[in-house]
């Protein structure tokens, strides 16, 4: 395993371990009661245009599971599974899978690591907010989902626009809250180290291990599905938030993020 995936593993199994009560407990109550819980509006919109009932669907990145679980109940698919790397998320899933009675299965797996047993599985590959910037290597990591997808299968992408790449945000040294549309970073090559954890699951502040990221061009991220035979179907670009960094500048013209569509020849 890569030294970097090795620490952001320690580190995402430390932020769950510290998780607040609240993260994750809607999930089983908004599955059984709502449709496409989750998602974006825009995300849904085109989730339900694509046929997925009877199909099975992969999910690089899950997380805690919920949105694949969410999809697969919706849209009455046939199975689900998902990869991520901390092993009490995908306990936690796997929990939740049992509880719903849904047909998903999570694996705890660097995507890189990803094995013989799943090429050519999939008919639905979806990837949400913040899954890409774990990978340094956009080819490597399309490479694999590309392996996975059967051919014509579909991939949608819902993730931070590129854009924002070059943008502060709070806790930055370089962040200025008169000048949030100042660009200061590199839209083409950034890697970023913290150790501020993170506060969307655990609501409260504390010294981390470190995580590592990586910023990623628009080009990075359509050259890697492309260079892998996924062939580009659609892209949509908003002027509204969905990391939860810079909702402070939504609807001020500014790309913040995007849905991008494929298909794999």
């Amino acid at each position: 395993m890569d030294k970097y995936i090795e620490g952001n593993k320690a580190a995402w199994e430390e932020a769950f371990d510290n998780r607040d009560v609240s993260w994750g407990a809607d999930i089983t109550e908004r599955i059984q009661n709502e449709d496409y819980p989750f998602f974006e509006k825009e995300m849904v919109e085109i989730l339900r245009n694509i046929d997925t009932e009877g199909k099975t669907i992969g999910q690089f990145c899950c997380n805690n599971g919920r949105e694949l679980l969410s999809l697969v109940k919706s849209g009455n698919a046939a199975k689900g599974i998902g990869f991520d790397i901390a092993e009490n998320q995908v306990a936690f899933a796997n929990e939740k899978a049992g509880e719903l009675n849904l047909p998903c299965t999570f694996e705890a797996v660097n995507v890189y690591d990803i094995d013989e047993r799943f090429e050519n599985l999939f008919d639905i590959v979806i990837i949400t907010i913040g899954a890409l910037c774990w990978f340094e290597d956009l080819n490597r990591f399309f490479a694999i989902v590309a392996k996975c997808m059967k051919p014509g299968a579909v991939i949608v992408l819902n993730e931070q626009h590129p854009f924002t790449n070059m943008l502060a945000t709070e806790g930055d040294a370089e962040f200025d809250p008169e000048h949030r549309t100042e660009c200061c970073f590199s839209y083409f090559e950034h890697e970023w180290t913290g150790n501020g954890g993170m506060y969307y699951m655990t609501l409260k502040s504390y010294r981390s291990k470190t995580f590592t990221d990586f910023t990623h061009s628009m080009s990075e991220i359509i050259s890697g599905m492309c260079g892998n035979g996924i062939v580009i179907t659609g892209l949509r670009e908003f002027d509204h938030d969905i990391s939860g960094a810079f909702t402070s500048i939504d609807h001020r013209a500014f790309p913040l993020s995007m849905i991008l569509q494929g298909k794999k020849m």
